[in-house]
């Protein structure tokens, strides 16, 4: 058996945890900063997994201007663990995980901006309960993005193309931004 049968699994498992909750982490802070409603029973469930590690560190970062630079900090901070964890696994220098974790940071929003959109889009064709929890929180994430592409693309025989302009948008984003960055930070990931 070779090396890498162990240490697949390994990468694997390192990756799915600290992806789980840095995605939690970033999604608290993306629907405090879209003032998502926080009662609502999914916004509690991610308000409640996030709370044990934010409460202490938000006695030490404050909050700027209204954003929650706790959370950022945080997801940042897990990155880089979790890119450090990676690099050593590997065999790179785990010290570059302090500047790769920003390029693998706005990859993961723009990510969660394009899922969002996703199943807000496919959500739309089985026209689900308005007052369910998850649906108002997806419409609250993803209006700033669909909102001024429904002004510029009206629908076209009561078919709303906006959310395919935004993802098609994201993914040229996505393409533009991240070798750049990934390039200039030198991350082997």
């Amino acid at each position: 058996m070779s090396s890498a049968y162990l240490l697949n699994p390994l990468v694997f498992l390192i990756q799915t945890l600290f992806g789980v909750y840095i995605t939690l982490v970033l999604l608290r802070f993306l629907l405090q900063w879209v003032r998502a409603d926080f009662y609502n029973p999914f916004s509690q469930f991610i308000v409640r997994v996030t709370s044990p590690v934010l409460t202490p560190l938000r006695q030490v970062i404050p909050s700027l201007g209204g954003m929650d630079t706790a959370s950022l900090v945080l997801a940042w901070l897990l990155q880089t663990v979790e890119l450090a964890l990676l690099a050593l696994l590997l065999g790179a220098n785990p010290l570059g995980s302090l500047i790769w974790s920003f390029p693998a940071l706005l990859e993961l929003v723009i990510n969660i901006a394009l899922f969002a959109v996703l199943i807000r889009a496919l959500l739309s064709w089985i026209n689900p309960d308005p007052y369910n929890p998850v649906v108002g929180l997806l419409a609250r994430l993803t209006d700033p993005l669909l909102r001024p592409a429904q002004r510029a693309l009206p629908p076209v025989s009561g078919i709303d193309l906006s959310p395919m302009v935004v993802m098609i948008a994201l993914v040229v984003l996505q393409m533009l931004l991240l070798p750049p960055l990934k390039w200039l930070t030198g991350s082997p990931f």
